[in-house]
Parts: structure tokens; C-alpha cells; sequence
């Protein structure tokens, strides 16, 4: 076969060829595009380190302000409920003295009631008391056929009210 007995003329300018053609795509890749495509790596990963920098900068701020904001949601919960137990403190004492009035008014009331039931008492103790003896006098009168005073008829009544 005459393309393979040519073989052998060729084979050594072609691997001339190839090699010159290899080392001159080496050297405009390797020598010319790589250094541009790792200088925009690198700066694309300087730039990336930049924004995770700028980023935990960002949340290192946030934390704090949170932190800030609670311990002045906690100061203002504190006061809050200080005033709610100020304010507890002060509607008790008012209530209290709301109650105060009202009991003195009523203890006046049932002291002014108690002394008109023990008037009531003793107007009607009275009443009794001549009606037993005015009873009392009559009884004897029919009974014994004598007359008794109205004192000792009186008297007579009180000391067997007593002692019933």
C-alpha cells in the first residue's frame, strides 16, 4: 500500500508540525488567556471574600442592634410592669378606701338601726309591761275581788318578765 510506504517521508515533518502548532497554542493559551481567566478568578474570589466580609460586617451589625433592641424591649417590659403594679397598688389603696367609707357608713347605719330597734324594744317592753299590769290588775280584781295599785301591779310584771 503506497499511503503507508509514504508514511514514514511525512511522519517526521508532521510531528515537526504538530509539535510547532501545539507549543504555539501552549503559549497563546498558557501564556495569554490562562493569566486573564485566573486574574478574573481572582478577582472574582477577592471580590466574593469582599462581600462575605461586608456581609458578616452586616450581621455583626444586626446582632448588635438586635441585642440593643432587646435589652431595651426588656427595660421597657420591666418599666411597663412596674407602672402595672403601680397602678395595681394604687387602684387597691383607692378601692380600699372606697371600702373604708362605705363600711364607716354602713356601721353608722346599723347603729342608727340598732338604736331604733332597741328603742322599738323598749317602747314595746313598755306597752307590755302596762298591758301585763293593767291585765294583771283586772285578773286580781276579778279573781280576789281587791284592788291593786298600779305600781305593785307594775312592779310584779317586771320581776316575772326577769325572771322568764
Amino acid at each position: 500500500m503506497p499511503q503507508i510506504a509514504q508514511l514514514a517521508e511525512f511522519y517526521s515533518s508532521q510531528i515537526f508540525w504538530l509539535l510547532v502548532f501545539f507549543g504555539i497554542t501552549f503559549f497563546l493559551i498558557g501564556r495569554g488567556m490562562v493569566p486573564k481567566v485566573m486574574g478574573t478568578v481572582e478577582l472574582r474570589d477577592k471580590q466574593i471574600a469582599d462581600d462575605l466580609a461586608a456581609a458578616q460586617g452586616a450581621r455583626d451589625a444586626a446582632d448588635e442592634q438586635e441585642e440593643a433592641w432587646r435589652v431595651r424591649e426588656n427595660e421597657n417590659r420591666a418599666a411597663a410592669q412596674a407602672k402595672i403594679a403601680e397602678a395595681k397598688a394604687e387602684a387597691a389603696a383607692k378601692t380600699e378606701a372606697k371600702l373604708a367609707r362605705a363600711q364607716k357608713r354602713l356601721d353608722a347605719k346599723l347603729e342608727k338601726a340598732e338604736a331604733e330597734i332597741e328603742a322599738a324594744r323598749e317602747s314595746a317592753m313598755t306597752e307590755i309591761e302596762d298591758v301585763a299590769a293593767e291585765a294583771t290588775q283586772e285578773i286580781v280584781a276579778r279573781l280576789a275581788g281587791g284592788k291593786v295599785d298600779k305600781r305593785t301591779a307594775r312592779s310584779a310584771v317586771k320581776k316575772a318578765l326577769t325572771n322568764a
